[in-house]
């Protein structure tokens, strides 16, 4: 089984920088920022008032009404970015043989619109009911049951629950899940942690940005870093087993060869700032598993918090791994916030775009690195040399992960 080969086929993505995944590679080549205002809600009495947003999503475009009443934003992003997916692999919306598709997405804080809609009633009204939906809609595991009900995929089915580094977590388990057999996986993840109740949560760790400016506001690894912007949206990915792949003559974007996970076993507070030597470990179990030399890596895609302490704790780690080769880093974060999952997910997106596109996009910052945060940040866009990007994210309460993806060559990488 480990010589079936797991490759991706299809992105969707549905975030601040565009619906599509065109769109939001336009985003990232021009450095344009996408966050504003949080307008799903009054956020006026809070102390971070800006979020990105996927602006003018109609979630009716991608599923049907009676879908829509019954699941939260969350889901109803996923609903877009997975059908984005698999228009974009070439492949059908449901499944010819059902048992041979599998869904495997992550998931943080599930449907917390939903959710704080139908509390509100329970707690305000004479009646104190809920819908009949609450049940399912909050669920964190909403998204990939409705995806599988959807797509007709009944294979092996999951949800990993990582914060942030659930999104590489969810690509790590397609790869085994092709090699136990399954021809398809839809993986990644979206989010929307923009809701009373979600930006009060995040607002208790202290690793928000209360920064007024959208420009100033979420900087990493910069010398104004003051936190992070929440956001919405992410990616989903089609992964496909490289013969069934290649026997309908699909476009292939890359290969995930190598992923690593490790834990720090502490709590996320308010003092505190991840431990550069899990964080080290988890980029060099996935390098291993890659058969990857430091030295070899094209590009790094980072966490990229925007909390001092953090990015420190990250440049610590990148520079252990890679030390003495320095490869390019460039973060895209800053453009569109934090969405949790889905911005790892939406990290992995833009490195296969990338190769795709022949061009290693310049980071979004930092004008001016931060003492501590020294690294070779890519300052102009240029072309690939070897095709090869570790990914990497920190979940709050101690998750580390890591990813190594392999371009396609240009001749394999063709359309169909």
């Amino acid at each position: 089984m480990r010589a079936r080969r797991a490759v991706v086929t299809g992105i969707g993505v549905v975030a601040p920088s565009g619906v599509g995944a065109d769109a939001h590679w336009r985003t990232v080549l021009a450095g344009r920022r996408r966050t504003g205002p949080i307008t799903l809600f009054d956020a006026t009495g809070y102390p971070t008032r800006l979020g990105g947003e996927v602006a003018d999503f109609d979630a009716a475009r991608y599923t049907d009404n009676r879908a829509l009443v019954q699941t939260d934003r969350w889901t109803h992003l996923g609903f877009a970015a997975t059908g984005l997916a698999l228009a974009d692999a070439g492949l059908p919306e449901q499944a010819p043989d059902p048992y041979d598709w599998a869904v495997t997405l992550a998931s943080s804080s599930g449907g917390n619109l939903f959710g704080q809609r139908e509390l509100q009633r329970l707690w305000s009204s004479p009646t104190r009911t809920v819908g009949a939906y609450q049940s399912i809609a909050w669920f964190y595991a909403a998204s990939t049951g409705q995806l599988s009900i959807r797509h007709q995929a009944k294979g092996p089915c999951g949800v990993l629950v990582a914060e942030s580094a659930g999104g590489l977590d969810s690509l790590a388990h397609a790869v085994r899940t092709v090699r136990r057999g399954a021809s398809v996986v839809l993986a990644g993840a979206t989010e929307c942690p923009l809701s009373p109740y979600a930006l009060a949560c995040q607002l208790r760790s202290g690793l928000l940005s209360n920064v007024a400016d959208p420009e100033r506001a979420y900087r990493p690894f910069d010398a104004a870093a003051s936190g992070y912007l929440p956001a919405e949206g992410g990616a989903v990915f089609v992964v496909e087993e490289h013969g069934h792949a290649t026997a309908r003559g699909a476009r292939i974007y890359g290969e995930v060869t190598g992923w690593g996970a490790t834990h720090d076993a502490v709590h996320t507070t308010a003092d505190s700032a991840g431990d550069p030597h899990q964080y080290a470990r988890a980029m060099r179990l996935a390098l291993g598993r890659a058969g990857v030399e430091p030295a070899e890596v094209d590009l790094v895609v980072p966490d990229a918090l925007g909390v001092p302490r953090y990015d420190r704790a990250e440049a610590t780690a990148l520079r252990a791994v890679f030390a003495g080769t320095a490869p390019p880093v460039s973060t895209h974060k800053a453009l569109t916030g934090r969405a949790h999952q889905g911005g790892s997910a939406l990290d992995v997106a833009t490195a296969l775009l990338a190769f795709a596109h022949d061009t290693l996009p310049a980071s979004a910052g930092p004008q001016r690195v931060a003492e501590g945060c020294d690294l070779d940040f890519l300052r102009e866009r240029r072309r690939p040399r070897t095709r090869v990007a570790l990914v990497c994210a920190r979940g709050f309460d101690g998750f580390n992960s890591a990813l190594v993806l392999r371009g396609a060559a240009p001749d394999e990488g063709e359309h169909r």
